[in-house]
């Protein structure tokens, strides 16, 4: 086969990927495998590097054009190295970059799970088309990848699209190490940190809830808990949703005043609960942004959904293959 293709390795701390696709998007093939942390490092990555290598064996190697990695950070981009991400213990410095280019000799690509999801988004899904883009991960944390003048913007350590740590109120949900953070109220650890404090008042009034039976259950709530009860009507879980989009509304307004995207781009949770989050959010934004960059700003969800991690890990390869980023 002699049309050009890309490699994706998209590692997370569940389960990692090795994805086969070209450049219009179309996936050849995929290999999926638990990472099992326990084990260790050198066990996910010597299963990525054997399936990439089979992979390739049985596509051919003519039209192989490079690989691009995502990864939960911390990471160094320049360098190609993983340093000890929090959902991969063990992965302290892994030179990553290096070992997929001595394996393989193309060019590897390396950036962080949430900027390599802003470049699927930008490239395939709800930012096509956009010059200045940001997308919001807003799932079990939060974080933020920042497209200017069409290009990735990474900042001088790879440390920019941290909007998670950004202090949103005085006090709050304790999340990213920081009481009333923007991922402390917006991502499904903040809104199951929500929950609990509101159902923990009710409680003390002799109130009940319909997704927790018992003060001893308070700490097992969870986001998803929340979302399957405000679909089921639970007004408490409507309106823990309905915060978390007014705290998500002041940490837009942030972002539309300092960087005046033309759109801001949202996945897992507001994706799937935007009903409920999305009102709040606007009514704040609509208070709080500047008028003429509100004016030119949308806010949408994500289009990729599960394809997303996919996506990820190819367009990591692709833009910066194209050198535009």
């Amino acid at each position: 086969m002699n049309d050009q293709y890309y490699i994706g390795i998209d590692i997370g701390g569940t389960k990692c990927a090795v994805i086969a696709g070209t450049e219009n998007m179309k996936i050849l093939k995929k290999i999926s495998f638990p990472t099992e942390t326990q084990i260790g490092p050198d066990h996910a990555i010597n299963l990525l590097l054997d399936s990439a290598s089979e992979i390739v064996r049985n596509i051919g190697s003519d039209g192989f054009k490079a690989v691009g990695i995502s990864c939960g950070g911390p990471l160094d981009s320049v360098k190609g190295v993983v340093q000890s991400p929090p959902n991969l213990p063990g992965w302290d410095n892994i030179p990553i970059v290096k070992l997929f280019h001595n394996r393989f000799q193309v060019p590897v690509y390396l950036q962080n799970d949430a900027n390599a999801c802003a470049l699927a988004e930008w490239k395939f899904g709800a930012g096509k088309g956009t010059q200045n883009m940001i997308f919001l991960t807003f799932g079990t944390g939060m974080g933020g990848g920042i497209i200017i003048n069409g290009r990735l913007y990474t900042g001088t350590n790879d440390l920019a699209g941290e909007v998670g740590h950004i202090r949103l109120a005085d006090d709050g949900p304790k999340a990213y190490g920081k009481k009333g953070s923007f991922e402390g109220f917006c991502s499904g650890t903040g809104i199951a940190l929500i929950a609990r404090k509101i159902v923990s008042e009710k409680f003390a009034l002799k109130q009940t809830v319909s997704f927790c039976d018992n003060i001893k259950n308070i700490d097992k709530i969870t986001a998803k808990d929340i979302a399957e009860a405000a679909f089921s009507g639970d007004k408490t879980a409507i309106k823990i949703l309905e915060i978390s989009g007014e705290y998500l509304g002041k940490g837009i307004s942030i972002l539309i005043d300092i960087l005046n995207p033309q759109k801001i781009v949202i996945g897992s949770i507001y994706a799937r609960c935007r009903q409920f989050i999305e009102p709040a959010c606007l009514e704040i934004v609509k208070r709080e942004a500047l008028e003429p960059a509100r004016a030119v700003c949308s806010i949408v969800p994500a289009d990729l959904g599960e394809q997303v991690g996919d996506y990820a890990s190819l367009s990591v390869a692709m833009v910066q293959d194209e050198h535009k980023i």
